[in-house]
Order: structure tokens, then sequence, then C-alpha cells
């Protein structure tokens, strides 16, 4: 946007003659110039020469660093053109760009117009221009609508600087009205507090006629006036560069929205009064106390810490501020108590006056604003101690002085060795265990010897450490994976030794006795003395097995062939190893094989049995109807062995209450025929063969066939020759060997029958018949 008011045309005179200069300048626009960020600004320059000879001309621009920033000009630009006498040149054109972050203000720049060769004493001639940049909020101005301006301008790096020794800041608010109207026009800062400013509008003189205050200016058609705008900021009012906005308000047209920026520096002022009130300054034992006030006269916050300075050769003190840090606003106090403690104690003067204690305070501001210079020296008294502290201080000497004869005394009469205590790590431990020992020895410096004694079943040799040269290499452990078994403490002089092993491995009691021999008196009248500690009593018992408390069978007959069902209890059964059981006649014959039952952590391994083994109470184990086969008839002893792990040469046993006995089978005849039939009665024929067979079953047993044969095997058969002195009852009996079984038996009721006398025929021989037994 540009808005071309009018045409500018400027040229050189001389003060003196008022000589008009032969170039003469137009400028358009030549007024204000309006833009807003992000637009171009188009400037355009004709110039004419009314001199009487041609001249080369130069156009560039003089401007600021402000309008540097805005416009990005590095370089000014230039153009030069030739122009002939009584010409004018062609229109120049220059595009000012604003950027679209440029801060709203009115910005000052020249135009430079200069012919040094043809007219050096006419040139350069200076056109003075003002480009404001409006806020984006600002309505559009169109050509006959007012605009105003501020003087003086200002903008973001040209602040209107506000003078702390005055108590305003007055700029003039230039209102144009272009309209054909006349209007009303009325001023206001909307980002301000009415303290801050104050608008005065031109008076009209009808103010004293009664009529109200003078609240608007009122302008003519094509007519300029003034609106003074004093800005006064309050005292409280921080350090800084503001940038209220101004709006103008026309009545003729409420709708525009004319807007523009002032820039107000306010310079900094770090006054600072700084003051210290006494509240205690002669202590014993309390701190000094002191009050220290601030009053922030600047206009910037203050954030303060503080400290103390010590005015002597030494501090002797601490202190405490409360509160150690203080934020303080323009126009505000504050206060902090000082706390001074004087330190250390023992420096507290005894006689005398007092100590004198000189300390400066100190301000630290965290922004590093300056401070006064001049700061608060203070000092207070330590008071001298009272009298009786004067008299337990020459106690107190008399004590250090027989406390050093004492010591003299300790170092030509040195304590003695002494055993303090000797124990054993355990009292009472299992075959297999070593037995250690322990010791902890005062003064062990002045030992020679130790010499460890031994009482057992057997002479055991004593063990002799030499202490002539230190604690000796066999109670020092090199080996750095591993703790030493002795260690010392040097404070008290002592000597602890555990774990000393002592190589007693084998069950029985003990008695262990540790003396210890130093030399005692003087250094050069020294003689050997001894010490010895109570002797330790040491039991090694044999390691505990898997105990049998019960064995049993659940019958006490068995018939051959059943399984002897066995139960037993066992203590300690995680140390079982295995189970062993052999059953012992009275002749000394064994059953069978041992029966052996392996075990593994207390379980037994045979998975068939596993079910029937199971824990009861306090580490004990019940197996039940655990089967052997009753293999042999006879009276049997059960005996139950126990073998335990780590354990090899003792076992537990225990054997059932009374001997188990095992019957034999019960025999039977399976059959007993004649010619092949089992009828008792029967029939044989003189001269025949008769022919017995038998079966039996059993053991130990005995078989007889009575009357003629006698005793036979189990199973067999026998052919008999019959005739007249056949018996007519043959038996078979079966009998036990030992008794007892009912014997049994199975007999034949036999009748010779005797043939018919034959018919006499002629005489034949007739075969011999051996008879089956002889003499019958």
């Amino acid at each position: 946007m540009k808005i071309i008011k009018s045409n500018y045309i400027a040229s050189s005179k001389e003060f003196a003659g008022m000589q008009v200069s032969p170039l003469q300048i137009i400028v358009k626009p030549s007024e204000l110039q309006f833009a807003r960020s992000g637009e171009t600004i188009e400037l355009y320059v004709i110039i004419f020469n009314r001199g009487n000879q041609s001249a080369v001309i130069n156009v560039t621009f003089i401007y600021g660093d402000e309008f540097k920033n805005l416009t990005g000009w590095a370089i000014s630009p230039l153009a030069s053109l030739a122009i002939d006498p009584q010409q004018a040149s062609d229109e120049i054109k220059f595009d000012l760009p604003i950027p679209v972050d440029a801060l709203p203000g009115t910005y000052d720049y020249t135009l430079v117009v200069d012919a040094p060769v043809h007219y050096p004493e006419d040139t350069p001639i200076n056109v003075p221009l003002q480009l404001k940049v409006l806020l984006q909020e600002q309505t559009v101005v169109r050509v006959n609508d007012p605009t105003f301006s501020i003087k003086p301008s200002s903008n973001a790096n040209r602040p209107l600087l506000f003078n702390a020794n005055e108590s305003s800041l007055p700029v003039q608010v230039i209102v144009e009205n272009r309209s054909n109207r006349v209007d009303r026009f009325r001023l206001t800062c909307p980002d301000l507090d009415e303290e801050w400013f104050t608008i005065t509008y031109p008076t009209t003189g009808a103010e004293g006629l009664g009529l109200s205050e003078v609240a608007a200016l009122g302008l003519n058609p094509n007519s300029q006036g003034q609106i003074l705008l004093t800005f006064h900021p309050p005292g409280d009012t921080l350090a800084g560069i503001y940038s209220p906005t101004v709006r103008l308000y026309s009545e003729n047209s409420p709708e525009l929205v004319l807007l523009d920026l002032v820039y107000i520096q306010i310079p900094t002022i770090y006054r600072l009064d700084a003051n210290v009130q006494t509240l205690l300054a002669q202590v014993s034992r309390s701190p000094a106390k002191y009050e220290l006030s601030l009053i922030n006269q600047g206009n910037v916050v203050r954030q303060l810490t503080f400290s103390l300075t010590s005015r002597d050769e030494e501090q002797l003190y601490t202190y405490q501020f409360q509160p150690s840090e203080i934020r303080l606003l323009p126009a505000k106090s504050s206060v902090t108590n000082l706390q001074v403690k004087p330190q250390p104690g023992w420096r507290r003067p005894w006689l005398g006056g007092g100590l004198i204690i000189n300390f400066q305070v100190n301000l630290l501001d965290q922004e590093n604003f300056p401070l006064p210079n001049t700061l608060p020296q203070l000092s207070f008294v330590w008071k001298p101690r009272p009298l009786w502290q004067f008299l337990l201080l020459v106690l107190v000497c008399l004590g250090l002085l027989g406390g050093i004869g004492f010591i003299v005394w300790r170092l030509l009469h040195p304590d003695p060795a002494r055993i303090e205590s000797f124990a054993a790590n355990s009292p009472q431990i299992v075959e297999g265990e070593e037995v250690t020992l322990g010791w902890r020895i005062d003064n062990y410096q002045q030992l020679k010897r130790l010499e460890l004694t031994i009482k057992g079943q057997q002479p055991i040799q004593p063990k002799i450490y030499d202490f002539s040269n230190g604690i000796p290499q066999e109670l020092v452990n090199n080996n750095v994976n591993t703790a030493s078994p002795c260690t010392t403490i040097p404070q008290r002089r002592e000597l602890i030794c555990n774990n000393i092993k002592t190589g007693i491995r084998a069950t029985g009691k003990y008695n262990f006795e540790l003396k210890g021999f130093y030399r005692q008196g003087r250094p050069f009248s020294s003689q050997i003395a001894q010490t010895s500690a109570q002797p330790v009593q040491v039991e090694i018992s044999e390691k505990p097995i898997a105990q049998v408390v019960e064995f049993k069978t659940d019958k006490s007959q068995y018939r051959k062939g059943d399984n002897i069902n066995l139960s037993w209890k066992v203590n300690n059964f995680l140390l079982l190893r295995e189970v062993r059981i052999t059953g012992n006649a009275e002749d000394g014959t064994l059953l069978s094989q041992p029966y052996v039952y392996k075990f593994n952590q207390g379980a037994i391994a045979d998975p068939r049995f596993q079910q029937q083994c199971k824990e009861i109470e306090n580490q004990q184990l019940r197996c039940d109807n655990i089967s052997i086969p009753a293999s042999k008839a006879g009276k049997y002893t059960f005996e139950m062995k126990a073998f335990s792990n780590s354990v090899n040469n003792r076992n537990s046993a225990k054997k059932t209450d009374s001997a188990i006995e095992i019957l034999p089978k019960p025999f039977r005849i399976v059959s007993f025929t004649l010619n092949g039939s089992d009828q008792p009665n029967q029939e044989l024929k003189e001269g025949t063969i008769a022919t017995l067979s038998w079966q039996v079953e059993g053991e130990d047993i005995q078989v007889k066939l009575d009357p003629i044969i006698g005793d036979v095997p189990r199973v067999g058969s026998q052919k008999l020759s019959v005739n007249q002195a056949f018996p007519s009852q043959i038996k078979l009996q079966v009998t036990d060997k030992s008794g007892k079984q009912q014997p049994q038996e199975k007999a034949f009721a036999i009748a010779v029958l005797t043939p018919p006398p034959p018919t006499p025929t002629p005489t034949a021989p007739v075969p011999q018949i051996t008879p089956a037994f002889p003499g019958l």
C-alpha cells in the first residue's frame, strides 16, 4: 500500500543570498509514507536541470541503522544520470521492501542528489523523508480518510527516552482531516492504564462559558490539529522499552481503525539503600544479632544474596542470614536477620575485656546489577570466660601432667601379654571333622612363643608357635583367595586367631591347653613370664548312622512258596545307603542269598517298593509289606542290616523276635491204579500180570508200598505176577518225615481167581513163570 499526498519540490539555497539552485527535485510521495510489514513502497524522483550546462547527477540515500535493519540494504541504492540544460530527467523509481517481521514505527531516511563535477557549490541536496510501518490491525487508509502522526517519531531501534529527572514525556499527535466534512477526533492508549498517560485536547475558548471539558479535537475539512499526549509512568515501573498503541477515533467514520505505536525507553536506575541495625553486639555463648534493611529505590527487580567478609586476620565466626535470599521489586523494602556466632570455642578469651571481632556485610546481585559502594562495617565483642572455667583449665593442665607421667611409667612397664579367650569352634563334633581352635591375645607383641598341649587317648606331640620374629607364617595365610586365620587390631594391640587346625579327627575326648611365654619387666632386666587360659575339652563322637528300630514279619508261619511280608522302621533314613536281609536256619544254613535293597537320599531305589516306603515323623522311614519268597521249609530267623553313607565299618542290625517257620507244601496222592483202574476192589486171575502205578506230590515225604515192596519213589510203576500167594490187600502209604502232616494211604482189596481145570489134551510143555517176589 502507498499513499501519495503531494509532490515534494526541493532546491538548494544559500542562506546568505537565497540563491536558487540550478537543480530542482520532485519526490512522489513527498510526505509521510505508510506501509505494512510484507509490502513494498515505491518512491519516484524527477530532477530538472535549470542550469546552463549539462550535468551528471547521482541519486542515493542516507539512513541510519534503524532504516538499514528495516529494508535490509547493505549498500545504498545509487542512480546516475546525465541531464541537458533546461531538461528534466525520466522518472526514477526506487523500491523499498518492508520485511514481514518489521516492527511498527516511524523510520527516517534522506534522499541525496549530488552533482560534484558540474555543480559542486550547489550540491549535495538532502531531502528528508519518513516511512511509517503500520500495525496489521489498522484499516486501509483511503484518500479522504483522516490520518495522524506522532512527533517526535520513534521506532523499536530509536525509542523516546524518558528522563527520570522529569515527571513526564510529552508527544504531539498531529491529526489531519482530509474529508469535506467537519469531524471530531478522540485519542486513547488501549494498552496502558489511565495512570500512565494524560491526553490534552486544544481549548476552543468556550470553556469559560460553562461548557463541558474538552474531550475531543474538532477539525474543519482539509485542516490539521494537534493533541498533546503526555506519558508519566508510575514510580514502580520497571526499566525497559515500552511500545503502547495509540488509537485515533473519528466520529464521522467510527469504523476506521487508525493506529500507531510509541516506543518509550525508561532508563535503568540501580539505586539500592541498605541499613543495618545492631540488636545484640556483646555475646558469650549466643550469636550476635543484626537486622539488615533494604529499600529498592531503582526500577529493576533485585535478586540479592548475602555474605560476610572478616576484617580481621582470621575468621572467627560462622553466620546465617534469614532469609538468605531476597527478591526485591522496585519501590519495595525487605528485612533479613543476621546471626553471627563466634567460633571455635577454644579461642574464647580467658581473661581481659573480651575479643572484638570485625566483619563486613557483602551484597551480591544475581544479575550483576551495580550495588552501593559503601556497605555496613560491623563488629561485636566475644566476652571472656567465667573464672570457674579458668580454674578448670588449671586442673586440666595438672591432670595432663599426671597423664604424661603415667604414659612414661607405662612405657617403662608395658602391659604383659595375656590370653583373653581360648575356645574350640565346637565342643562336640563327629568323626571325620577336624578340631579347630580360636584365641584372642592382648599385647601380643610381648609374646615369645605359644605352646598348645593336646591330651587324648594316645600321646600327642605339643605344637609350638614361635613369636620371636613376629607372627609365625603358619598363622598367616599368604593366599589372597582365602582369609588369614589370624588378624591383628593395632589400636588395641590384639591378636585374634580363628579356625586354627589341629589335625585331630579320631573319635574320643581331648583336652587342649594354651600357654603363652613373654618377657616381663624393664627392657634391660626382663624375665620370662607365662600366661595361660582355661583348658578346652572337645569330644569327637561317632558319626550318626541309619538305625533300625523295628523289624518284623506279618506272620510267624508260612507255607513253602508263600510270600513272606517284611516291615521295618529306620531312624535317620536320609543316611541310609542299603538294607540287607538274610534268613538263617537253626543249623546255620541260609534260606537264600541275602536280599539287598538300595536307597538314594532316603528313597528306595527299586520302583516296585517306592509306594510302600514313606517318611512318617522325625526322619523315620517305615516300609511295609516288602515281600520275599519262602523258598525252603524249616525254621528261620530273619536279620536286617542297615548300611549308612560315609560309614563303612558300622551298621545297624535287628532280628525278628522269634524264628519263622516255613512249612513244606501239603502232599497228596495224585493217582494209584492197578492195571489202570483205581477201583478199590478188584479180581485178578491167577497166572496174569498185575501192574501197579502211582503218583504222589509233596516234599520231604516217605512213599511206601505195603506189604510186598516197601519204600518207592513218589512216581513209579511195578509189575507183579498173580498167584495164590498174591496179597489180598496192597496199600500206598505217604508220611511226612517232619511229622507235621497226617499220613495218607490208598489200598486195593484183591481176590485171586483160580481158572477151571483144562480139558485133557496132549501133554505140552508148560512155560515157567518167574515169580515177582522171591519166595512166593
